[in-house]
């Protein structure tokens, strides 16, 4: 595995939901929700909990969906019924009930204990945004795939950090 391919297998996981109209209400929410999120203060609050909570379900709930009724009704009972617990499936539930309880914990304005992290937006945002063509089944998940998403996450988030930092209070 060449790492200069790296960059090429990080670019095809950032424009493959640009290519394809069906994903783009489902990624531009993000986008923007991840630009506000790096201008809002970096301390864990509940209006950042409530931020990630909405990020995480909306993804859950466009990943459902594409999962489900992006393909024709037979072909979906088979798919569930084959892949219930595939790679996809079980990111989908968990990022759904992770942004529930998200959103729940913003809400009560209470964290559980060890759950501060809810609040926390800047990280979650990254990886919806990375893995959304391979939950979305436009892509499949690989090694290379998430070697990408993970060699990327800190000059990603350096560029973004420092590039808005003069329009962060």
């Amino acid at each position: 595995m060449s790492s200069a391919s790296f960059p090429v297998v990080f670019w095809e996981l950032i424009r493959t939901p640009f290519r394809h109209v069906d994903l783009i209400w489902g990624i531009v929410p993000l986008y923007f929700g991840w630009i506000l999120n790096e201008l809002t203060a970096k301390k864990a609050n509940f209006r950042t909990a409530l931020q990630t909570g909405f990020a995480l379900v909306w993804s859950g709930a466009h990943w459902g969906y594409q999962q489900v009724y992006s393909r024709p009704f037979w072909m979906v009972k088979i798919n569930l019924l084959n892949n219930l617990f595939a790679v996809n499936v079980c990111v989908t539930i968990g990022v759904i009930l992770v942004g529930a309880l998200a959103i729940v914990c913003a809400l009560r304005k209470k964290f559980p204990p060890g759950c501060s992290f809810l609040g926390h937006t800047r990280f979650s945002n990254y990886f919806m945004i990375a893995i959304f063509p391979i939950q979305a089944n436009y892509l499949q998940w690989s090694w290379k795939r998430v070697t990408a998403i993970l060699l990327f996450a800190i000059p990603i988030w350096l560029v973004v950090h420092y590039g808005l930092k003069p329009w962060r209070k």
